[in-house]
């Protein structure tokens, strides 16, 4: 009984069938160290923010700013009318504090980005210094006339505040004029609290954009005319830079010596010039274009988030390691699969019988490949790592094709397939709004060859002789 099994066994596993089902368990086990790999990118990619953050704290942070604002303390005086049964209606006066904010008529900011490349370990992260020039107009005639006969200004305690993401951010005060007279800031933004609750521990980049709890403030006693200002604050920070546009007209010139800038936020640049050396960008925004009122009252804690009317600049790095690593895994699955494919039908043209361990290692091979890219990547740009890494894998996985198969002849066509296949990732990887159509393209073109080549194939063989290659 055994002895006839045997036999039979045997006959079944020269089959090609059988052969195939072996392959797909191999790549869907292949799947287990892709998992772990792509898990090692996340946590590589962890580390990394981590490290920049540390940086960024030393620093300054992000570059957040809004304002000038004019803080102006103020009372309403609220009647409350209560009946008794023994003196009838009694009248009480009942006073309310406030805080009523009121936003510059003409706002206009300057400023020129100086940057540099700071490291902790194998991490960098983009810093800046600059000069942030402020500079315009405040007109309260029409903040004023909004007031109820019941509420009053205390003008004497007037103050102008600017609110920052950070205080670290701030080296220095250059000059500050308010109807040309000197002012003196003090730290912190005890008014102006723009928050939405986002977790600290949040390394998103655009979480940021709701920290704009610090800043700076100083008195103008007396104020209740058409004033001027003019601002200059020596202000460093890194990753970013976002301005909110809370003048009812808004002019905005950002010049740096960074050569790859993402314009982001509510509103792109109307003008902007990009060349090697650095760009320049011009916005001109107007308060109808935008949700953040010309005067409004803030009373007891309340907190507002106009945040969402920011805008400005990232200081992109035009390669980010990383995302490349993880989009070149999300395809790991289809580059196991072609050279699988590719041993076996040089299997069956070479009339030979490759035992299922080879596959098992070009397999690993193909799975180095995306542990060397990653590491590789850390140390060097990410084309010439993507070069070694492809280099390598190709020249191991022909050299090892070579042992299997009985001449270089059928040996280079394993090498090829696999250099093609790498070429074929990287400009997938490289064209990101190409990247659908060249990977249906080349999954089309694959079907197509293997369809071309097995056409005379007799499937229920296992030891039919067929044309070569």
């Amino acid at each position: 009984m055994e002895t006839n099994k045997k036999p039979y066994f045997k006959k079944i596993s020269k089959g090609y069938t059988f052969k195939i089902l072996l392959l797909i368990v191999l790549v869907l086990l292949m799947l287990i160290p892709l998992a772990m790999i792509r898990g090692m990118i996340d946590e590589r990619k962890w580390t990394a923010n981590s490290a920049e953050e540390e940086i960024m704290k030393a620093w300054g942070s992000h570059l957040l700013e809004a304002g000038p604002f004019i803080v102006i303390p103020g009372v309403r005086t609220d009647e409350v009318r209560t009946k008794t049964e023994s003196s009838g209606e009694k009248i009480e006066q009942v006073k309310h504090s406030f805080n009523f904010v009121i936003t510059p008529q003409k706002l206009n900011i300057k400023t020129d980005f100086k940057t540099e490349i700071r490291k902790r370990g194998i991490f960098s992260v983009p810093l800046f210094s600059s000069e942030l020039s402020l500079s315009g107009t405040f007109n309260p005639d029409m903040a004023l006339a909004s007031l109820s006969p019941n509420e009053e200004l205390i003008f004497a305690q007037a103050e102008l505040v600017i609110a920052l993401s950070s205080q670290k951010g701030i080296r220095r005060i250059e000059q500050a004029f308010w109807n040309n007279r000197e002012l003196f800031f003090q730290p912190g933004n005890q008014w102006i609290n723009f928050s939405s609750g986002i977790s600290k521990y949040d390394y998103d980049v655009e979480a940021y954009l709701h920290r704009l709890n610090g800043g700076i403030h100083s008195s103008i006693p007396d104020f209740n005319t058409a004033s001027k200002f003019e601002i200059t604050i020596a202000i460093q920070g890194g990753q970013l830079a976002r301005f909110m546009p809370v003048g009812q007209d808004t002019h905005v010139e950002i010049s740096a010596d960074w050569a790859s800038p993402s314009f982001q936020g509510s509103f792109l640049p109307g003008n902007s010039t990009i060349t090697d050396s650095g760009f320049d960008a011009v916005w001109d925004i107007s308060y109808l274009s935008r949700d953040i009122p010309l005067f409004w009252k803030i009373e007891g804690n309340e907190t507002y988030d106009y945040t969402s009317s920011m805008f400005g600049v990232n200081f992109f790095r035009a390669i980010n390691a990383y995302a490349l690593n993880t989009r070149a895994i999300k395809y790991a699955v289809l580059f196991l699969i072609v050279p699988f494919l590719t041993l076996f039908l040089l299997e069956m043209f070479a009339k030979i019988r490759i035992h299922p361990v080879p596959y098992l290692l070009s397999g690993i091979a193909n799975i180095i490949f995306y542990l060397l890219l990653l590491s590789l990547s850390e140390q060097m740009s990410f084309w010439l790592a993507y070069t070694l890494a492809a280099i390598g894998v190709s020249a191991m996985i022909t050299l090892y094709s070579r042992s299997l198969l009985p001449s270089w002849n059928k040996s280079w066509y394993m090498g090829l397939v696999v250099a093609i296949s790498y070429v074929l990732l990287y400009s997938v990887l490289n064209a990101e709004s190409y990247a659908l159509l060249i990977g249906s393209i080349g999954a089309f073109a694959v079907v197509g060859l293997v369809m071309f080549v097995t056409r005379k194939l007799d499937w229920y063989g296992s030891e039919e002789t067929h044309e070569g290659l």
